[in-house]
């Protein structure tokens, strides 16, 4: 059993209306939601947000997915690297469009936390297991 990595071993440090954090610890969320070693998932968020400077959704959105899988790849998040690559700019994509590239967007437009954490589960990618992840550092920010 690896270790839970939370927000904070990432350098990530949640604040109410930190929309920064908050979208790079839904990313890093997203990469370790997967059936992936939990150490693979944050260098694969190191390699995209720090190394690459990918730190804002319309910073990622603005990647290939060619960059990207180069980028998973650089990390050794090899075994999904092709999907995760299309869903990572489908996620951008969606929270561009939908919610002018905002998770704190999505908490305004979201009745309470249920519905919420549903509107997560909406982008493609993001199952039960990431809005798990996401939600247990982010929570104490945004309820």
């Amino acid at each position: 059993m690896s270790k839970t990595i939370n927000a904070s071993d990432l350098g990530i440090h949640l604040k109410r209306d930190d929309e920064n954090a908050l979208f790079n610890w839904f990313i890093a969320s997203f990469l370790m939601g997967k059936r992936i070693q939990a150490d693979i998932a944050a260098q694969a968020y190191r390699v995209i947000v720090e190394k690459h400077a990918r730190d804002t959704v319309r910073k990622l959105a603005s990647c290939t997915h060619r960059e990207l899988v180069s980028m998973l790849g650089e990390a050794r998040y090899v075994r999904y690297d092709e999907t995760t690559a299309a869903r990572l700019l489908s996620l951008s994509k969606k929270m561009i469009d939908d919610y002018a590239g905002g998770i704190l967007n999505i908490h305004v437009a979201s009745e309470d936390r249920q519905a919420f954490e549903k509107r997560l589960s909406e982008f493609e990618g993001v199952g039960p297991k990431t809005v798990e992840i996401f939600m247990r550092d982010a929570a104490a920010v945004l309820y």
